[in-house]
């Protein structure tokens, strides 16, 4: 596990370096190039640079043991990143949008060849960050940043693709044009992040998972009477948690437990790892033997 993360952090500290060098590079190449669209990707690549920062912080912040602050750890931090990196993403794409619209009513010169050069470098680098990002989606925070350098890679071949079109006809519009394909594509990922971390935050079933059929496994286990109280989450994508109350006979606690082991194991078969089930006697919800010996014992106790 340890090793899994210190992996993770050099991958992202390694993405970050890159990004800040792209996006430096971008920057002054769309300035000196006056392209909307290579600005656009600059623009995106500043937030790439905000959102990796954020998500090395937060994957070093969600190795930290659990503590009597955060009994469950604090994976969540990963989470709380991915949503503020989501938000990113729609700033970014809507003053793209506003610059497009501007650039629509006159469309400037641009120098397609410089244009295409920084983007052919911009695309290069983010196809690089997806390869080394590509592992890890379990994690909502890694994710997240992953989407960014993806719809980043996806906007360079934008703009390599309009600085052709204008090379070749002339056609200017296609600078603005790409911007607005840019701002969708980033638009659109920030969304699905969002709409992810929202899930767990909300603490919703997890995506995949039935509760019912989940309760129906449960009851249909040999020695269990039924089952309420279910409840099925997740803290961070990937650790789903599951609770829920089970009636048994009034057996002994070692036979109970023998039959809880089992169901845990059930369980993690079905992908749930982490368990907590409380038994209660069948019988004496209905006036079993137990119940019948302890109101005679607290009958006599009156007398």
């Amino acid at each position: 596990m340890h090793d899994h993360s210190h992996d993770t952090e050099k991958r992202l500290a390694l993405s970050l370096v890159l990004t800040l060098a792209v996006m430096l590079a971008e920057g002054a190449g769309g300035y000196f190039a006056n392209s909307l669209a290579l600005l656009s990707d600059a623009g995106h690549m500043f937030t790439d640079s905000f959102a990796l920062g954020l998500s090395l912080i937060a994957a070093r912040i969600s190795k930290w043991s659990p503590d009597r602050r955060a009994t469950f750890g604090y994976q969540r931090v990963g989470l709380l990143a991915a949503v503020i990196n989501g938000g990113s993403l729609f700033v970014i794409s809507f003053v793209i949008f506003d610059e497009a619209v501007r650039r629509f009513s006159v469309p400037p010169v641009i120098n397609t060849g410089l244009m295409a050069g920084m983007a052919a470098l911009g695309f290069a680098a983010n196809t690089a960050m997806v390869l080394i990002l590509r592992h890890g989606h379990r994690d909502l925070n890694i994710k997240s940043a992953w989407m960014h350098v993806v719809g980043d890679a996806l906007s360079s071949f934008g703009v390599i693709v309009a600085a052709v079109v204008i090379m070749f006809t002339g056609w200017r519009y296609a600078d603005p044009l790409a911007s607005v394909v840019i701002g969708v594509i980033i638009l659109a990922g920030g969304l699905r992040v969002v709409s992810e971390a929202a899930h767990v935050f909300l603490e919703l079933a997890p995506k995949g998972f039935n509760v019912e059929a989940v309760a129906k496994e449960i009851c249909d286990f040999p020695g269990v009477m039924g089952v309420h109280d279910v409840h099925l989450w997740a803290i961070t994508k990937g650790q789903i948690m599951f609770t829920a109350h089970i009636w048994v006979h009034d057996e002994r606690l070692s036979q109970v437990q023998v039959l809880g082991a089992r169901l845990k194991k059930k369980l993690a078969g079905m992908g749930i790892d982490h368990a907590t089930l409380e038994f209660q006697c069948s019988e004496c919800e209905d006036k079993g033997i137990y119940c019948e010996l302890r109101e005679e014992t607290e009958g006599h106790q009156h007398d």
